[in-house]
């Protein structure tokens, strides 16, 4: 980033100021004499019965502050710190990061060699991959599901065979890179309240028999009506669409009695977060093989 023009020069003034002034302060201070100073006098300021006496700086000490200032003048001819002036060496952030990128994916690429090329399902056997993989998941994914991966109350358990959007290799690396957006949308104005109650008893009945019988066979006839298109006829959820399968009893948002009306009522949505910005595509396609593996041996 440039700065204006009028900025630089603002900047060089102050910094010359500076210069100038403390060099100005240290040769008036060099130039007096110890004759000069009065024995005993103190320059005012005291403090917990402590008095600053007016005595001539060491001599040592007087040089070290001319080193300083010497090295200063260096510093901002090879360096930029005058405004715009880029110095002499033309040394920048931007270069020296690059510079260390450079080695780090060098390093990296040394290190990705063995293993990067082979397909996910052969990755997993690699236990340095597989390690990588493991720290990349506690940086960037352990947040939502969790250390060990097991997720929580609306976030994925990665641990199980129970998948909205499947465990395909291709489909693994899709959803680090782009991320997932899920949404069921509100069927309460559509269904109305016996309805919601209808449909509810039907996909309860699938997890915990023993609903009433008629709302269930009510229910079913409005699940084929506005759910199907998503679940499927068989309510087994659908990996295109990331449909969840509702006849098992794994429930991404938990499961209780009153939980599927308002979901039904209300609608509810859900994100993964795209990565492909965060993370080069070998890093994704190494910690997608590591969630591959938490499910494949």
């Amino acid at each position: 980033m440039v700065m204006t023009s009028g900025w630089s020069i603002f900047i060089i003034i102050i910094v010359v100021a500076h210069i100038i002034g403390y060099s100005y302060l240290l040769w008036s201070t060099s130039k007096m004499k110890a004759k000069d100073y009065k024995e005993g006098e103190t320059t005012g300021h005291e403090w917990d019965g402590i008095q600053e006496y007016n005595n001539p700086l060491p001599r040592w000490w007087l040089y070290m502050f001319i080193l300083t200032i010497i090295f200063a003048i260096g510093y901002l001819v090879l360096y930029p710190g005058m405004g715009n002036y880029k110095g002499t060496l033309g040394w920048t952030q931007e270069n020296e990061w690059a510079k260390e990128n450079q080695d780090v994916l060098a390093k990296r690429a040394e290190l990705f060699s063995t293993f990067i090329d082979k397909p996910i399902p052969e990755m997993i056997k690699d236990e340095k991959a597989i390690a990588i993989g493991e720290r990349l998941f506690a940086n960037h994914c352990s947040t939502c599901h969790g250390s060990d991966a097991q997720g929580a109350v609306g976030f994925p358990n990665l641990t199980d065979d129970d998948w909205l959007y499947g465990s395909q290799p291709d489909t693994l690396v899709q959803t680090i890179t782009n991320g997932r957006n899920g949404v069921m949308p509100a069927w309460g104005a559509a269904l109305g309240d016996e309805g919601v109650k209808q449909v509810a008893a039907y996909v309860r009945e699938f997890s915990e028999q023993g609903q009433d019988e008629k709302l269930v066979a009510e229910g079913q006839k409005k699940f084929a009506m506005f759910c199907v298109a998503c679940h499927g006829a068989d309510a087994k959820g659908n990996h295109m669409l990331g449909a969840p399968n509702l006849t098992d009893t794994t429930w991404l948002h938990s499961f209780d009695s009153g939980l599927v009306e308002t979901i039904l009522i209300e609608g509810i949505s859900g994100k993964m977060p795209a990565h492909g910005e965060l993370l080069d595509e070998g890093s994704i396609k190494v910690l997608a093989a590591y969630v591959y593996s938490l499910t494949h041996e």
